[in-house]
């Protein structure tokens, strides 16, 4: 017997039509969509896990623990919570967690700037991207400033060796 494999797209429509049906049943469901019951169903308890997973509260932003100390899932609960709040309202919310203003707009910055990494931005790389980075540019300087040394040399020996040839050049007409 041979398994069938259905695209994604299809596995969504067939679950989107199937939480649509109405009064129909499942047995129908599977009948108009030609699946065997028991895929439709297993797709269904798939996608309920998912749903599960993703609908999951965030835990509460605690109050007892250092803001440093913070994961980043209470980082993002503590910048929903506080994201609404202005002024003397945001003060006070920051006094009840222990947070301070400047911490929360870090961490949005921080959430932020994590769009940027995927697509190459230098601010947001890793940090040995980063270190490597800046090891490479001081490379290039080194290199830049060795070879303008060497051409300064190259340039003083040869006016040295025309120095000695103009001296040598007088030295035989004064004889």
């Amino acid at each position: 017997m041979r398994k069938n494999q259905y695209s994604q797209e299809f596995k969504d429509q067939a679950l989107l039509k199937t939480r649509s049906r109405g009064q129909r049943t499942l047995a129908d469901m599977a009948i108009e969509l030609n699946l065997a019951l028991g895929t439709l169903k297993g797709w269904i308890k798939e996608s309920n896990k998912v749903t599960q997973h993703l609908s999951r509260p965030l835990p509460p932003t605690p109050t007892d623990v250092p803001a440093k100390q913070f994961s980043a899932a209470q980082r993002l609960q503590a910048l929903q919570e506080s994201y609404a709040l202005t002024g003397e309202t945001l003060a006070a919310w920051c006094r009840q967690k222990g947070l301070f203003e400047h911490q929360l707009q870090r961490w949005r910055h921080d959430f932020c700037s994590v769009d940027t990494k995927a697509g190459g931005s230098d601010k947001a790389r890793n940090p040995e991207q980063i270190a490597l980075r800046e090891l490479r540019q001081a490379n290039e300087k080194l290199q830049h400033n060795l070879n303008r040394k060497d051409k300064a040399l190259a340039e003083t020996a040869a006016l040295l060796v025309l120095q000695k040839k103009f001296q040598a050049l007088w030295a035989d007409e004064a004889k």
